[in-house]
């Protein structure tokens, strides 16, 4: 009798633990048909890779290329000298993310503020002559990756495309030299490619290395990034010249999300993460411009602050979404990441998709 008791208690604890495991499984079917609702206005192609308690627990895309998408797909490859590929996204699918490429290279910059080697008040014309002497060599560090260098810079495609065309890092910097200034630096807000390619400028000065192996030597190889570069052109693009992939990616939001740790190596210091994600645009400076996508959201270095944080504390949702429609995000509080892979240029609604996905993908894991 007292065995087939045991057998009972036993029977209903194996159920109760089912039960509550059950439960605990995360449900992404709303994000699942979020996604699939929006997959021809994102592009027609998307993928979305989610991480919670130290793993992926949603990877999963959708395609639905329709002619008008493929059309795009193939003139931005045309452009690029490739041919277009124009195959579902996968996990390892790799393309360029655009102004993803802010939070790879303010990381980058950060290192070096972690070695001592650069101070974040540091001033620009200190390594770059060419900026003091056309009255731009006071610009600090910080306000390079912040957007307030006072600069007022080309809209974001011209000036890429302008970038491009140079032979050095050297003929670039020129280039900036010569633009107009809008008002003080630290006190006017202009999301542009100008200040992180002086950031850019002066870590290889400080080196004596280029860019790309920096970002390959600091970032793309401790955080096991395969599939992630700045390319090969004559002169690298910080501000949005980098190809990765999905799951490349989501190995620096892992890194971020866990305050600079990954794989039980440190890559950047708390204190660097946390200096990231504090909201640089306050009262006291003036919004020349920001990009639909971003809404009213905040800005750190190289990430959008989602919800601004109080005073100097960072905030608890940072993101760093491209042109293209990739939208990379951590959130603090929740001790989670997510990356969408998209490929669209159409900015309408877009800020509305980002908050959004990431409320629904926030439900999921709750």
């Amino acid at each position: 009798m007292k065995h087939f008791k045991l057998k009972i208690k036993l029977f209903f604890l194996s159920v109760l633990i089912s039960t509550i495991s059950l439960k605990a499984q995360p449900n992404f079917s709303k994000v699942d048909a979020w996604l699939a609702d929006h997959t021809d206005v994102m592009g027609g192609r998307v993928y979305l890779m989610v991480y919670k308690d130290g793993k992926i627990v949603y990877s999963h895309g959708e395609s639905k290329m329709d002619f008008k998408n493929k059309s795009v797909v193939n003139y931005f490859a045309r452009l690029q000298g490739k041919t277009a590929d124009l195959s579902a996204y996968t996990a390892s699918t790799q393309q360029q993310i655009a102004s993803c490429s802010k939070w790879l290279s303010a990381a980058l910059v950060m290192t070096f503020v972690d070695e001592g080697k650069l101070k974040l008040d540091d001033t620009v014309g200190k390594y770059l002559p060419v900026l003091s002497q056309a009255g731009k060599g006071n610009i600090t560090i910080s306000q390079c990756l912040s957007h307030l260098t006072g600069i007022k810079a080309p809209p974001l495609i011209e000036s890429l495309n302008e970038m491009q065309n140079t032979n050095s890092m050297d003929q670039a910097i020129a280039q900036i030299a010569a633009l107009p200034v809008e008002g003080k630096p630290g006190k006017v807000f202009r999301y542009s490619n100008t200040g992180l390619q002086i950031a850019g400028a002066v870590i290889e000065k400080i080196s004596g290395k280029s860019f790309e192996t920096l970002f390959a030597e600091r970032i793309a190889q401790p955080l096991d990034m395969k599939n992630t570069d700045f390319g090969k052109g004559k002169v690298a693009l910080p501000a949005g010249g980098a190809s990765s992939t999905p799951s490349d990616y989501m190995n620096l939001l892992v890194m971020l999300v866990n305050k600079g740790m990954f794989n039980g190596k440190r890559i950047l210091s708390e204190n660097s993460i946390n200096q990231m994600q504090v909201n640089r645009i306050t009262a006291y400076v003036t919004v020349a411009y920001v990009p639909t996508e971003a809404g009213g959201f905040g800005y750190g270095y190289g990430e959008w602050i989602m919800d601004k944080g109080i005073g100097n504390n960072p905030g608890n949702a940072v993101t760093s979404p491209g042109l293209f429609g990739s939208f990379p995000w951590i959130d603090n509080q929740k001790k989670t990441a997510g990356f969408l892979m998209a490929f669209y240029l159409n900015n309408r609604g877009r800020h509305e998709y980002y908050v959004e996905l990431k409320k629904l993908v926030d439900e999921a894991l709750k």
